[in-house]
This record gives C-alpha cells, structure tokens and sequence, in this order.
C-alpha cells in the first residue's frame, strides 16, 4: 500500500487559521506565497542563507525556504503582513522607514522580522557570539552596534544598507525599551548605539 504523500494542514498566519491540502515537501515559503497569496515574504536563495524569507514561528525566527509547511501545523506563523497594527506600523517598521533602513527592499521584510525578534532576544537575556560576559548575573549585553550587526548577520542586503539597519534596529530597541519602562528618564544603550553606528 503507497503511503500519502499529501496531508490537509491548519496554519495559524498572522492570528487567522488557513486550512489547505499541501504537499509533504512543500516549503512554508512556498505555501505561504503560492497558497496563500502572503507575498510579503521573499523568496532569495531558497537554501537558508541569505534570510529574504524569514518570519517568526511562535515568536521566534525562521528562514521558512527551510521549515516545511506540515511542521509548522499548530505552531503561531507571523509574516511580514501582521507584524503592523491595522494602517499603524510597527515601531521597528518606522525605525527602517525614518532611518532609510531598505533600499531596494527585497530583503526587507524578513529584515524587519528578523529585527524583532533580536530586540525580544536580548530583552530576554541572550547573549551573541560578540557578547563579552554571558554569566547569568550579568544581565542582558549592552545592545551596541557590534551586538546588533551579530544578531542579525543571518540577514543579508545586497544594496548593503547595513548601516541603516544597525541603528534601525537599535532605534526600534529603544522605542521597546521606553515603552516597557516609561518612568525610566534616562536614554537607552540602544539609543546609544544608534548614534555610534
């Protein structure tokens, strides 16, 4: 007896749930740009490498050329296309915007998604390759332009608009951070860095 080599999956995109029979080896790149219209995320290298296709699994990111689409059943997708509220953008969208952190914008979408979860990475704690002193009493690292170009060098720009996006990045960390903690009166170490980048 052949064994299926099809299954009808749920996907839960962007908070809606979309039901659709794929292929067991269709890529969630694929299934999300060729079944489900959701074009925001790029296709680039299609092997993992360059990050055009990143988006968040459950809040964390993934290139999803490699995350195939029936192991992301049950699991919380975000694409570029829910990351903004309604017409409001997301703050790390209006950092890329004000601070020219996009030039030809292809990569920049899984850019945006890849910044997001950086800043909820080091808000949590965790420490880079760069990072000098990863104890657990010494907190979350100083989040500098060498700790963000770290953080997101699985994002590649081929019009190399690295450094709009450090302090992009950096800037949407601090909005992050003042929003978290509005009686803290000081500026940021993110702020910080988004000047020195």
């Amino acid at each position: 007896m052949a064994l299926s080599t099809s299954s009808a999956i749920t996907l839960h995109i962007n908070g809606e749930k979309h039901s659709l029979p794929v292929d067991h080896r269709t890529t969630l790149l694929d299934a999300l740009r060729e079944r489900l219209d959701l074009t925001g995320t790029k296709k680039g290298c299609d092997h993992g490498q360059c990050g055009a296709c990143t988006v968040l699994l459950d809040g964390r990111r993934a290139v999803s050329c490699l995350q195939l689409a029936v192991a992301a059943e049950g699991r919380a997708v975000t694409t570029i296309e829910g990351v903004a509220d309604g017409d409001r953008l997301h703050p790390v969208q209006e950092a890329f915007l004000d601070l020219d952190g996009y030039q030809c914008g292809y990569c920049t979408p899984g850019q945006v998604c890849s910044a997001l979860a950086v800043i909820e990475e080091h808000a949590a704690g965790w420490p880079s390759a760069v990072t000098a002193d990863v104890s657990p009493e010494a907190g979350p690292p100083e989040l500098t332009a060498e700790e963000i170009r770290e953080r997101m060098s699985g994002n590649l720009c081929r019009c190399g608009a690295y450094v709009s996006i450090v302090q992009a990045v950096a800037r949407a960390a601090a909005a992050t951070q003042d929003a978290n903690a509005p009686d803290s009166g000081g500026t940021s170490h993110a702020a910080d860095a988004a000047v020195s980048a």
